[in-house]
């Protein structure tokens, strides 16, 4: 952590475990191991090692957060973290039997009987339902290599195209839907590519056969080839028994093809004799010379100007915020706003219907997990200016902890104007307020892919959600004279980019003004009455039609972009001069594409969050991930995901409550996009709307930066009166920091 950062010293009950914590829970598991079952389990594989967080209610409590705004602090103390506890769920593999647990520990506080004080004790114990299987480990993804290149068949596979197994490079992939094999099997799909040097573009090299690979024995089970693309047909579920799946592969609907030769690389080392980087860029710094204007500490508590929130990360979701609150000084209030904000999953389906494509429809959340595969973020690089961190910490599958050091990064940063006006009848008197925002980062590469995520915290209120994807695009192999179209787009000789989608679900649990929650659907509309009317005399008129959702019978919810639909989260505190309830509006910048995949298809099934832009729930603790808890290897959509929550029509009006949006892109590739991508920006932001009194940030001061030069000539005169500086620019009371200039051609 940067020095400059002033800490605080309070610890928060959602902060994430540590690596001692892990630790002791993993021993603690393997000790469990030896009695869960009639037989001993001695081989462990640890998949998972979270935190329980305690009841909201009590989170709430304990750090003295109304439950209502305005609501006088309770007479009695608030709990302690002792009183609240501290909980954790192991997950592991019993590699010799492929059985899945699920264990609950209670860590022993002081009057906690059966334990010493601070040891971990076991609360509950489950044996997962057959075919349930947690998310893929780095490690289990990793070690996929080695075990294809190690396969006989896939070595005479390579011959054949003239590769040697050094030479085969390796992804590992959830193998999605797929009928064919045992569900009991933790199954990779495996996509091969040929890399000639050990840091070259493997990309450039798409291989045309995909082994099937058990991640528990290591074993090569099956071999896919691509099939003819027109027509494309896919293999039928087995009608042998497995033991006979182990030795059988697709049959070959095509001759052989040997991968393109020719390179494409972005790493400077690889880079084409008489390629030259620019050099007219002039260096650009930012500076923070009195140090930042946050405060955090270690374990991810963080407040900056009127913001109070907690800062987590989770091996599943990543960067997580939780407990966010913004102090009013307009009402004199500590305002509520948001419980928990993340990520909570994502899906990637590819357009392609010939075979194995289908099958490449990837959860990045529910899968793999974020925060496993979470960048160490690079000081000056990934994050510009003065810096604070935050690890990352997860388990291994041997039970020590993996940490990530600089899993996510806070920083400040200019954000432009953020109020101005000119009053040009007194002489052109003006006032500029330049506006800053707190960023909080993580980045993610999923594979061939990157995800950077960003939650920014503007100075009126506004929290700003940010997505960039970039990274490498999976590709796929064309024959010689083979089209890409309709399904893809041929970004290099003979590579083959498919059309597909990224629909992340972004969960947002509120608060606003407190737990009494609604969400109103809000349209803009022409109005009804037609031109000549009395009603609407010169026909301009238009308005806002609204629409409460009040069960989750109407709470599936799509995006109507022809009429402007938007959704407000509002409170139960009405403004005092529009008389409406406080909210926070969802808005995005056009980032809410439909799943395009049929209603029944294999995508539709096990990802039906998908299918609508928003759904709406009640709270329930421990109501997380709308796929379902375990997602790899689901062939339907699972008891515990979004669509069952939604059954019963459930009361949702003035109730704590989750919602559930949908957001992403339809990826139509450029070659622009190869072999390496530009960043895709995709934008939400939660905007407040009847909340305050009137514009939250007028006691932001102006600014005059004294370090600002004219570019292209002088620094700027500064003078008292009018005074003319070279280049005809007027300045009027051009000093101090909080100067009223205006600058007129």
């Amino acid at each position: 952590m940067s020095p400059a950062v002033k800490p605080i010293s309070k610890q928060h009950p959602l902060d994430s475990l540590t690596e001692q914590e892990i630790l002791a829970i993993s021993s603690v598991t393997r000790l469990s191991a030896l009695t869960l079952s009639s037989k001993p389990i001695h081989a462990v594989k640890h998949l998972t090692i979270a935190l329980l967080p305690p009841p909201k209610l009590a989170v709430l409590a304990h750090l003295s957060i109304p439950l209502q705004t305005g609501d006088a602090p309770s007479s009695s103390p608030p709990p302690t973290l002792a009183q609240l506890g501290r909980r954790a769920e192991s997950v592991f593999l019993d590699v010799e039997n492929g059985y899945m647990w699920e264990l609950r520990f209670k860590r022993v506080e002081e009057g906690d009987e059966g334990g010493k004080v601070g040891d971990w004790m076991l609360e509950s114990q489950k044996l997962l339902e057959e075919g349930l299987q947690p998310q893929i480990s780095p490690e289990e993804l990793d070690r996929a290599q080695g075990y294809v290149r190690a396969d006989e068949r896939v070595k005479a596979l390579a011959a054949e195209v003239g590769l040697l197994p050094e030479q085969i490079s390796c992804d590992g992939w959830s193998i999605g839907y797929d009928a064919r094999f045992d569900k009991k099997l933790r199954l990779q799909q495996c996509l091969l590519f040929a890399r000639f040097d050990e840091h070259s573009n493997l990309y450039a090299h798409p291989l045309d056969f995909f082994p099937v690979l058990d991640s528990n024995s290591g074993k090569v089970i099956h071999i896919d080839f691509l099939t003819s693309r027109f027509p494309s047909p896919h293999p039928a579920p087995p009608t042998e028994p497995p033991s006979l799946i182990e030795d059988s592969s697709t049959a070959i609907q095509r001759t052989r093809i040997p991968p393109p030769l020719e390179p494409h690389e972005y790493l400077p080392e690889f880079m084409p004799e008489g390629f030259k980087y620019r050099d007219t860029l002039k260096p650009l710094h930012v500076v923070q010379p009195e140090g930042v204007s946050f405060k955090l500490d270690e374990g991810g508590r963080l407040s900056w100007e009127k913001w109070d929130l907690h800062v987590g990360f989770h091996h599943r979701e990543g960067l997580v915020l939780s407990t966010v609150t913004y102090q009013d000084e307009q009402s004199g209030f500590l305002r509520p706003l948001f419980y928990r904000l993340s990520i909570a999953e994502m899906v990637v389906p590819y357009a392609d219907p010939g075979h194995p494509h289908p099958q490449k429809h990837a959860f990045d959340v529910g899968e793999y997990g974020l925060g496993t595969l979470a960048n160490d973020l690079t000081l000056g690089c990934d994050c510009l200016g003065a810096i604070a961190y935050l690890p990352g910490v997860f388990v291994g599958n041997d039970g020590t902890p993996k940490k990530i050091n600089h899993a996510i990064c806070i920083h400040e940063e200019d954000s432009g104007i953020l109020w101005k006006h000119t009053d040009y009848r007194t002489g052109g008197r003006s006032r500029s307020v330049r506006g800053r925002k707190l960023v909080i980062q993580s980045a993610y590469t999923v594979a061939n892919y990157e995800y950077i995520i960003a939650f920014s915290l503007h100075q009126d209120g506004t929290i700003e959600f940010e997505t960039k994807l970039t990274g490498v695009l999976n590709v796929s192999l064309l024959a010689e004279g083979e089209s890409a179209d309709p399904y893809g787009v041929e970004v290099a000789p003979r590579i083959n980019a498919h059309f597909h989608q990224h629909l992340f679900s972004f969960r947002i649990d509120p608060m606003i003004d407190g737990l009494a929650n609604t969400v109103v659907e809000s349209d803009i509309i022409t109005s009804p009455h037609l031109t000549g009317s009395q009603e609407n005399f010169a026909g301009n008129a238009f308005v806002a039609r609204k629409k409460v959702l009040e069960t989750t019978g109407e709470a599936a919810r799509d995006a109507d972009p022809l009429n402007e639909r938007s959704w407000s989260i509002a409170g139960t505190r009405r403004h005092y001069a529009s008389g409406l309830n406080g909210s926070y509006k969802i808005m995005t910048s056009g980032a809410t594409p439909r799943l395009l995949a049929q209603k029944d298809s294999w995508v539709a099934k096990r990802a039906p969050f998908a299918t609508h832009q928003l759904w709406v729930t009640p709270f329930v603790e421990e109501q997380l991930y709308p796929a379902g808890k375990y997602v790899p290897q689901t062939r339907d959509a699972p008891s515990d995901s979004i669509g069952f929550w939604m059954e019963g029509d459930k009361a949702i009006k003035e109730k704590d409550i989750v919602l559930y949006l949908t957001y992403g892109v339809t990826h139509v590739p450029r070659p622009e996009d190869f072999p390496v991508m530009p960043a895709e920006h995709l934008r939400l932001f939660l905007k407040p709307t009847s909340f305050f009194r009137s514009n939250p940030a007028l006691d932001v001061p102006s600014t005059h930066d004294l370090k600002s030069v004219n570019a292209l000539g002088t620094g700027a005169t500064k003078v008292n009166g009018n005074g003319v500086e070279e280049g005809g620019l007027e300045v009027v009371n051009g000093g101090g920091a909080d100067a009223s200039c205006v600058c007129s051609a």
